[in-house]
């Protein structure tokens, strides 16, 4: 993939539409609920018997904030009762009990997150009685060969709280800014002062973490490019080994948190590509490298590094060097991929609660790919982590005539190609620099179940 980068805001225009982010394919609203428990244990006996069992990384579903972010559409529960989160925690350790028992003890744990909701609402005593249950169930790697990475709300820990993060066993940490601006913050119900960020990346750098990690939203009510530039230049200054840029949905129909912000704070749609721009121009020339969609990083991270060698991947979580795992999702809405295999969690705690009270996992829908999904995954998975495509090892790996068997994606891509995004060969599709911000269209030509009117995604640029 080239380096470079180009901004084109006619083509950008274009281009923005909505589609899928392909953390998965087939993506989650193909998953069914003829895939449940069975098949589960099925697939997951499947991927100890393969003749190089795949490492295991771990997603687990900490879903408890005690304030509402107006913006948020995650899966989450807005309570000050931390009994609840007590509860969940005893709950969440017998799931890790019964997922542990379906692997073998040799494969080694080389990935974790705790996402959320807010993982830091747990105290780091519920913290380190989590660890030490992950740790009974599953064989750790190494310390300096494992990812464990944890979601961290400013607002939630003090800097020596940071400190025993570390010593729990967390090796990375990403904070959620979204916006130093204090309008901003106010109009998303977020409040967060400047110092509380930088004394907690402070003391993560002493406290000896790998990477340190920050989340920024553009497209936010009251935004302007002059306020976020000043953002910029404050997280600039911060030096994260990685920023993560993400553009703001506003679907109130959809998400009922989001029917709290005034429509009139709302900026114009222009107004993103305006931010955009910024925040690719300010951040690649701050020197950070721009790994795709919405990821930046330092040049010396692993994300940048692996991006250089071709060795960079993608899962649920976003661009990774460790996807290639099998990947088994704790707690309620929590998705796993193991083996030819996904798999989510049901999304309410009574339903969670109730299952695993009857010995059973909480599994309630998934799916199992077909030889087709394995090809396209493998092309879209190809194309979004590299930028380049060439046919003969899609044909090597799967046996196929690569120019037949995908005719109408690749005469569907003239149009990109004739507006310069992309290079069509008749051996290869390269991705040029005006096409980088525009991937996810470009993987959409390969989705076998796309429906051309589809607007349950965000858009894709």
């Amino acid at each position: 993939m080239q380096d470079e980068l180009l901004f084109n805001r006619p083509l950008v225009e274009k281009y923005d539409r909505p589609g899928p982010r392909y953390t998965s394919y087939p993506t989650a609203p193909q998953f069914h609920a003829a895939f449940a428990e069975d098949e589960y244990r099925s697939a997951a006996e499947r991927s100890n018997r393969v003749a190089v069992p795949k490492p295991l990384s771990v997603y687990v579903h900490i879903p408890f904030c005690k304030s509402l972010c107006y913006y948020c559409a995650c899966n989450k529960i807005i309570t000050h009762n931390t009994e609840r989160a007590a509860e969940y925690l005893q709950w969440l350790k017998q799931e890790i009990r019964v997922q542990g028992a379906l692997f073998d003890t040799t494969r080694q744990m080389t990935q974790l997150h705790l996402g959320g909701g807010t993982p830091t609402y747990l105290s780091n005593a519920q913290l380190s009685e989590l660890m030490t249950a992950l740790d009974e169930a599953f064989h750790f790697a190494a310390p300096e060969e494992r990812e464990f990475s944890l979601e961290v709300d400013p607002r939630t820990v003090t800097p020596e709280q940071v400190y025993e993060l570390y010593t729990l066993g967390f090796n990375r940490l990403s904070f959620g800014v979204q916006d130093f601006d204090h309008d901003v913050q106010q109009a998303v119900n977020r409040v967060q002062s400047e110092e509380q960020v930088v004394s907690l990346v402070k003391a993560a750098r002493e406290a000896g973490f790998e990477s340190v990690s920050v989340d920024l939203i553009y497209g936010l009510p009251l935004q302007t490019v002059a306020s976020f530039d000043t953002t910029l230049t404050k997280i600039i200054d911060l030096q994260p080994d990685r920023i993560a840029a993400y553009s703001y949905a506003h679907l109130p129909e959809l998400f009922k948190a989001q029917r709290l912000i005034r429509p009139e704070d709302m900026p114009p749609p222009e107004r993103k590509l305006e931010l955009l721009e910024l925040t690719i121009n300010r951040l690649t020339s701050a020197g950070y490298v721009y790994i795709g969609m919405d990821h930046f990083a330092l040049p010396n991270d692993e994300l940048s590094l692996a991006r250089e060698n071709g060795t960079l991947q993608r899962n649920f979580q976003g661009y990774s060097t460790h996807a290639d795992c099998d990947m088994i999702g704790l707690g309620i809405t929590s998705i796993g991929k193991v083996g030819d295999t996904y798999s989510q969690n049901v999304k309410e705690t009574a339903q969670y609660q109730h299952r695993l009270d009857a010995g059973r996992l909480p599994v309630f829908r998934g799916y199992r790919l077909s030889d087709d999904d394995r090809l396209r995954r493998d092309v879209i998975n190809t194309l979004m982590c590299h930028g380049r495509l060439e046919f003969a090892a899609i044909e090597a790996w799967h046996n196929i005539d690569f120019r037949s068997y995908f005719a109408s994606a690749l005469a569907s891509l003239e149009e990109m190609a004739d507006d310069g995004l992309i290079a069509l060969r008749d051996h290869e599709i390269e991705v040029l620099p005006s096409g980088r911000l525009m991937i996810r269209n470009l993987a959409m030509a390969f989705d076998a179940y796309l429906k051309p009117t589809e607007n349950r995604y965000s858009r894709t640029v």
